[in-house]
């Protein structure tokens, strides 16, 4: 005997549109700084006995109420959690340097923080993109900027961080020839982000800055190493 059909109309599933939304769920509504020195911990694999500690830049909220701690990493602002690479690092927790103690998730206080901060802050959904925050930098990171495969590589400061309505971050950094005051801070019109701008952005700590200005030839090196494979692909 065979199967009834039902009278309703097969219901047609748009996969794009699921991946879409499931995306926008993780985008980033809200930051906040870290003050407090709070660690990302990660590995890497050619030393796994060893634990390696970087200072967190900023917390994030994510639409879905995830909170995730945020660091200067290669060409962007990386959730922590996202860093799982063998070369470089693998994340591995959050650690308290005062205590010690290591955590798996942020920590409570900076979830009450971002969530009361996002409700208060509630903006409006529009259709174009719009800035949403900006947050100086607190860390000294530097950005290693590369406009074209022959040109030169410029060495810059990081002065702040956008944060706009897509979830997408960018490093503000100044056109010296615009710089009318000192000290140059987040909303000064000698900003602007970095992409805008510049093909490549590679982001580092203050004390690997200090080694490309000093021309340290194991730095050098190995920065050849890292950009050289990204200029062969876009070349080729």
């Amino acid at each position: 005997m065979g199967m009834t059909m039902s009278p309703r109309p097969a219901r047609v599933i748009d996969l794009e549109t699921m991946r879409q939304k499931q995306l926008a769920k993780r985008r980033l509504i809200r930051l906040c700084p870290e003050l407090d020195g709070l660690e990302m911990v990660y590995r890497l694999a050619s030393d796994p006995d060893s634990f390696y500690g970087m200072p967190i830049l900023a917390w994030g909220l994510r639409e879905d109420g995830e909170v995730v701690g945020l660091v200067p990493w290669m060409e962007a602002l990386t959730p922590c959690h996202h860093i799982d690479d063998s070369e470089h690092g693998s994340f591995i927790g959050y650690r308290d340097p005062e205590t010690e103690e290591l955590m798996e998730t942020a920590p409570p206080h900076k979830a009450y923080e971002l969530e009361y901060a996002a409700a208060y802050f509630d903006y409006e959904e529009t259709r174009d993109i719009t800035l949403i925050q900006q947050l100086p930098d607190t860390l000294g990171t530097h950005a290693l900027c590369v406009d074209d495969d022959r040109g030169p590589w410029q060495l810059k400061q990081v002065f702040g961080w956008r944060l706009y309505s897509d979830g997408n971050t960018e490093a503000l950094l100044a056109d010296e020839k615009l710089i009318e005051s000192t000290p140059v801070l987040p909303g000064d019109p000698c900003l602007y982000p970095g992409h805008s701008r510049h093909r490549m952005v590679y982001f580092f700590q203050r004390s690997i800055a200090s080694r490309i200005r000093e021309q340290d030839p194991g730095t050098l090196e190995a920065l050849a190493l890292m950009v050289a494979p990204e200029e062969s692909a876009t070349s080729g």
